[in-house]
């Protein structure tokens, strides 16, 4: 009886044991039948810029050094030439057999030259059908017939937990493949309104973004866009871009060359339990309506602040963040219907879905066939110069310094050509900035490393920005 239990037991963890090793997943056939369909993308933007010493953001103990010194030229003296290639390194995969591609925006954002390699090394000259910021997707076309092509996924299906695995180019490794699983879904980030990111803890590094994010039946479930990190590199936290929503935004650039997206006109924020209570809602759930604009598509339909939206066309708003979603992805011109919770009771409210409008940069016109004269940047590394009465009168601003280059130190911080610095902050107190002597005049009260922050204007929103480190005197 004895030799029978132990045979038994035996039996029994040899089972488990066997299971445990069927259990594991096995990438080998997923890796070789879906890596001919994810490719290489190299761009190149020609920086043109003033001769002048600007230190190497990094040092040799960097684990960053080694991978920025292959493409952040560096001269004798620290100098920057006047006229450089800057180059970057992505990935993407290929939708359609003729040639369409799919990336991240920022992969080819200012790119002059778009480069697309396969594995089996043929290299093409990518177009750039059209980018979207917003939701950082973008479609390119290549001139090729009979590519492999990737499969997609219902990202509905896709459940936390599950393996995924990643195909790309890290650091310029060519169909380097890893693997995790699905951390969380419809996570929202700062400032990305528009994706319910699905965070998975597959190792993503600088070269995996567009590129894609496969399940286990080797079909496309999102496209790798972010990484959480402290370092720079890889730390377990990574964010795709559903491929839904990816094939929406393609669907419009392919058409189109760019996207609309529906608008309410409203400023929304979460509704937490202090405020669910103070309302008298059964929990913390919808968008409660901070404030409506003047004659927009809210106002129109008869929103108020203080209104809690609770459903759009009929789907559940279970965070605030669901609601920019729904609305954007919305065709203006469109009848929506609302429920909203107003003074205690629910109310059905229609509304005429209206379109956002693109953001827009100030841009210093110069008459054709002439060049501006080189311009010195000031302490931050900032060519500024004052708006135009036109620009004045199209952006209504009453004053304000548009950036038309971006040198040294301000060149590290969140800034590009065509921001309107509106004031500096300083110890607590605001200063509105209206001309270009009174800027600099109020750089030159700041000591030699100071931290200089900003109130900047890009497009119809305002945003805080901090350089650190200001220069010496002039």
């Amino acid at each position: 009886m004895k030799r029978l239990v132990a045979l038994f037991s035996l039996l029994i963890v040899h089972t488990l044991a066997v299971a445990q090793v069927r259990g594991l997943p096995d990438f080998t056939e997923l890796a070789e039948r879906q890596g001919p369909a994810v490719v290489n993308i190299s761009t190149t933007q020609t920086i043109r810029g003033q001769a002048q010493a600007m230190p190497f953001p990094f040092d040799e103990n960097d684990p960053a050094f080694e991978f920025f010194k292959r493409f952040i030229p560096r001269m004798p003296g620290g100098a920057v030439p006047r006229e450089f290639e800057n180059r970057s390194l992505g990935s993407g995969f290929i939708i359609s057999g003729d040639g369409y591609i799919l990336t991240n925006a920022h992969v080819v954002d200012s790119a002059d030259e778009v480069t697309v390699r396969l594995t089996d090394k043929r290299e093409f000259k990518a177009k750039t059908i059209g980018a979207d910021k917003r939701t950082d997707v973008a479609l390119l076309k290549i001139e090729a017939s009979g590519l492999p092509v990737v499969k997609l996924a219902d990202v509905s299906q896709l459940k936390v937990g599950e393996w995924v695995v990643a195909i790309g180019s890290p650091f310029g490794f060519d169909n380097s493949v890893t693997a995790g699983i699905v951390s969380a879904k419809g996570r929202s980030l700062p400032q990305e309104n528009y994706v319910p990111f699905i965070q998975t803890d597959v190792a993503i590094n600088p070269g995996n973004s567009g590129g894609p994010l496969f399940n286990l039946r080797g079909e496309v479930v999102g496209i790798n866009s972010q990484i959480y990190s402290r370092s720079g590199g890889y730390m377990g936290v990574s964010f795709a871009i559903p491929i839904d929503v990816a094939m929406e935004i393609q669907e419009q650039l392919r058409s189109t060359g760019k996207v609309s997206r529906g608008r309410l006109g409203v400023v929304i924020q979460e509704v937490s339990k202090e405020l669910a209570d103070s309302l008298g809602l059964s929990r913390p759930m919808g968008a409660v309506v901070n404030a409506v604009d003047k004659g927009g598509p809210a106002d129109k339909a008869g929103l108020e602040p203080g209104d809690v939206i609770l459903r759009f066309d009929g789907k559940p708003i279970n965070n605030s963040a669901d609601l920019p979603r729904m609305v954007g992805s919305t065709r203006p011109g469109t009848r929506s219907s609302m429920l909203v919770w107003r003074k205690g009771s629910n109310r059905d409210i229609a509304v005429i879905v209206g379109e956002m409008v693109e953001e827009k940069q100030a841009s210093v016109r110069q008459p054709r066939g002439s060049r501006a004269p080189e311009q010195a940047a000031n302490r931050l590394g900032l060519v500024v110069s004052e708006l135009t009465a036109e620009q004045k009168r199209e952006l209504k601003m009453g004053s304000g310094l548009v950036i038309e280059d971006i040198r040294g130190t301000a060149a590290r911080a969140d800034l590009r050509p065509g921001d309107i610095v509106i004031a500096v902050i300083s110890r607590g107190a605001t200063t509105e900035i209206k001309t270009v002597d009174q800027f600099n005049r109020l750089l030159n009260q700041f000591d030699k490393g100071s931290n200089v922050t900003l109130l900047v204007r890009r497009g119809d929103m305002q945003t805080f920005v901090t350089i650190k480190g200001l220069n010496g005197g002039n």
